[in-house]
């Protein structure tokens, strides 16, 4: 069937993600004092590094810097995944990569639902990081059973959600107005509830096994758990956090502050604690619930597989050196442990682009298109001569220890479980109903495409 007429998956998500945003600002009101303080730390570091800005804008990420963010939710079943899968693929958004966060002490596995190409991450970058909740790791075989009958009961998405996406699949898209109905829709799937559909006691068992079961069973739907602004200068956003009255995590997650960035660096506010009303055999009754919260994320460049097997054996150092004491405990001796261990990886554009430890991304100058048509030329002699430039191309996906790490600190440090090394990507496949795209063939994707482009533009052989 012809797409003609059809709204384009990338207007859809970005319509979505200002809707969510619109959404959580309402719901934690929080969440919207830290968009002010991260637009106002971007506008200072901009204008205080030229250079960094002319990058921003010259890769064509100034523009989506405003509208950058990623959230976060959980779902308790294979079907919801599948279903949520289904939803995304609306948007446009595949499951790239798969995270194991039993090995870090929180029963679930997950993916992050994104955008593949750089052209649709540039209309928006909204990313969720999708977890699944590990029901065979409950220990306990009454509450597992519980769990599931409970999660087996529910239905997360609204009547029409799923027409829509039904009717996405079968016509081939969505019309203009049809899209506007399903990010209506869509958006009831990831709102928060306050009545919970079990009882004081059964909460109390769920959360006794591990908090973010409770979170994850014990509600009518899912609900976003946090939203994510894109910052230049993260720690100084941690510094002024404070300072607007609010409280952030004692530690950064991910790589030590770089001249260059690499990965993602991660940091977030408290969990809030809201009230919510159980659902008990004499009636309702009133408890809290500690769930939701605001993150912070610096974004900095993709590693290579070698880029980030020495970045895992660097963190794994400095996590080593701590010697069993939880970082949030000591985050002075963590922070410089954390300095020295990466002491050892490069803090220089060209040296991560000679070393083969970063993706990079490049584009004629004015110069070399004005010398086109050369023949053959060497890369990195059209690089020396001012032919070509290149760029680190941006980090667009998460980190399971830094996952975790942000998770645990917001659930409480009781919430840790020991649930050893369960990975298990062929389980998570399965319920998701597809393969997970490998976000590494992304990467080099998105950098043989930028040198294809080249060739083209200058009329030489680079490949």
């Amino acid at each position: 069937m012809p797409t003609t007429g059809f709204a384009n998956p990338d207007d859809i998500r970005a319509r979505f993600s200002q809707a969510m945003s619109a959404m959580y600002q309402a719901e934690v009101p929080l969440y919207g004092d830290l968009l002010e303080l991260v637009a106002e730390v971007n506008r200072e570091t901009l204008a205080a590094q030229p250079a960094l800005a002319e990058a921003l804008r010259s890769g064509g990420e100034l523009e989506r810097l405003d509208e950058e963010r990623h959230g976060a939710i959980r779902v308790g079943s294979a079907e919801e995944l599948a279903t949520l899968a289904r939803l995304f693929a609306v948007m446009g958004m595949q499951p790239v990569g798969y995270y194991d966060l039993a090995s870090a002490g929180v029963p679930v596995h997950s993916t992050a639902f994104r955008a593949v190409h750089e052209d649709s991450l540039r209309i928006s970058p909204f990313r969720v990081f999708t977890s699944l909740l590990r029901l065979e790791l409950i220990d306990d075989l009454e509450l597992r059973a519980l769990a599931a009958d409970l999660l087996a009961k529910r239905q997360i998405f609204t009547a029409r959600a799923l027409a829509l996406i039904e009717r996405h699949e079968t016509q081939g898209g969505l019309t203009d107005s049809e899209a506007q109905a399903f990010v209506t829709e869509a958006l009831e799937t990831f709102r928060w509830h306050r009545q919970a559909t079990v009882s004081g006691d059964q909460y109390r068992q769920l959360h006794g096994q591990h908090r973010l079961i409770a979170d994850v069973v014990a509600f009518k739907g899912p609900h976003i758990n946090h939203l994510t602004p894109r910052t230049l200068d993260i720690d100084r956003v941690q510094q002024l956090m404070p300072t607007r009255g609010i409280e952030p995590k004692a530690v950064i997650e991910g790589p030590p502050a770089r001249r260059q960035p690499i990965l993602l660096r991660q940091t977030s506010f408290k969990a809030l604690e809201e009230q919510v009303a159980f659902n008990d055999p004499q009636g309702l009754s009133t408890g809290s619930h500690t769930a939701r919260f605001g993150e912070i994320e610096q974004r900095g460049a993709a590693l290579t597989p070698a880029g980030r097997a020495l970045y895992d054996q660097l963190l794994a150092k400095a996590q080593a050196d701590l010697a069993g004491v939880p970082a949030e405990r000591d985050p002075h001796r963590y922070s410089a442990l954390l300095q020295a261990a990466f002491a050892s990886f490069p803090d220089d554009v060209e040296q991560l682009r000679a070393q083969g430890l970063a993706w990079f991304r490049y584009a004629p100058t004015a110069q070399g298109l004005a010398r086109a048509g050369r023949g053959r030329e060497d890369l990195e002699s059209l690089l020396a001569q001012g032919d070509l430039r290149c760029e680190p191309v941006v980090y667009e996906d998460f980190l399971p220890v830094s996952a975790a790490g942000i998770f645990q600190s917001n659930l409480g440090s009781e919430a840790r479980g020991d649930y050893g090394s369960h990975a298990n990507r062929a389980q998570f496949e399965q319920a998701l109903g597809r393969p997970v795209v490998d976000e590494m063939e992304l990467y080099a994707l998105t950098q043989l495409r930028s040198l294809q482009a080249c060739e083209a533009q200058l009329g030489v052989r680079l490949l």
